[in-house]
């Protein structure tokens, strides 16, 4: 295949831009900051991403994959933080607090799953665990769907992570058709379809500021 001469390369990129992508979660924290509060953001993309990456860590680990390896180690660092500034910002700390014992305990169950899994099938199942996670987690904004389409606004989307995946999971999707791994190539292509889908609602329903929002900012020009 001419495309696995360029195997590093693309990883690489892919690595890169992965990275990029948690970054953009501080455009969401720098807008929570500024308002003074985490009301109306979802708290799923930031716990959902420590989740994640801590599975596809594990993943990774046994794929032996050290592109993978280091994006999934840096995308539950930056996670982590970015739930720490939405907690110290939440309106409803308990709330938060029990969403991440459930999250917690998911977890640790899986892990313990690949832990005493058979060797020679784990590597299978735990990777059908991970796919079917991974689309969950990018299909999640989805929920909001109706919100979205009553109120014609998509400002409670968040934009950066969606467009951000959007460009992950192509050169994902790329990267695993170059190692031929049928779950890459899978969770991205099928992450692709969905991330395009989301961001296709930004051009059909442009976000805009609340009336509340709309009201403070003329109140400041005044």
């Amino acid at each position: 295949m001419i495309l696995e001469d360029y195997k590093e390369i693309v990883g690489f990129c892919a690595m890169f831009t992965t990275m990029a992508q948690m970054l953009s979660g501080t455009l969401i924290c720098r807008n929570i900051y500024k308002k003074g509060s985490a009301r109306g953001v979802d708290p799923m993309p930031f716990l959902g991403g420590i989740a994640i990456c801590i599975l596809m860590l594990r993943h990774a680990w046994m794929l032996g994959d050290s592109n993978m390896i280091n994006a999934n180690i840096f995308g539950l660092l930056t996670s982590t933080i970015y739930m720490i500034i939405y907690y110290r910002y939440a309106p409803n700390t308990n709330e938060v607090l029990k969403l991440t014992y459930k999250v917690t305990i998911f977890v640790v169950i899986f892990l313990v799953y690949a832990q005493i899994e058979d060797p020679t099938k784990v590597e299978y199942r735990f990777g059908i665990v991970i796919t079917v996670l991974l689309l969950l987690l990018i299909a999640a904004p989805l929920v909001h769907l109706k919100k979205v389409i009553q109120t014609k606004n998509t400002e409670i989307l968040p934009f950066p992570l969606i467009f951000m995946g959007t460009l992950v999971s192509f050169q994902w999707l790329l990267y695993g058709i170059i190692i031929d791994n049928v779950f890459v190539i899978f969770q991205n292509a099928v992450g692709l379809t969905l991330s395009v889908a989301q961001l296709s609602l930004f051009v059909i329903f442009p976000s805009k500021m609340s009336q509340v929002e709309l009201l403070n900012e003329q109140s400041k020009e005044d």
